[in-house]
């Protein structure tokens, strides 16, 4: 797991139907006050892992680390 790759959601694009947060199966997102997932554990995000930001059905996601 890394610090140095997390996903990021763009809330402009989300439309809250969780798809990312029930894909990922190492608990990186929560559900937020606002119903829409948020980035509650980004160490627990597999480095290079892009699977959320496929089937996130807004492409509201992107990667801090992605351009480095």
């Amino acid at each position: 797991m890394t610090r140095n790759w997390y996903p990021i959601i763009d809330y402009e694009k989300c439309t809250g139907c969780l798809t990312c947060l029930n894909f990922c199966t190492h608990q990186v997102y929560e559900v937020g006050p606002n119903g829409k997932p948020v980035v509650a554990r980004p160490e627990n995000c597999v480095e290079l892992c892009c699977g959320c930001q496929k089937i996130c059905p807004s492409n509201a996601i992107t990667y801090h680390g992605e351009h480095s």
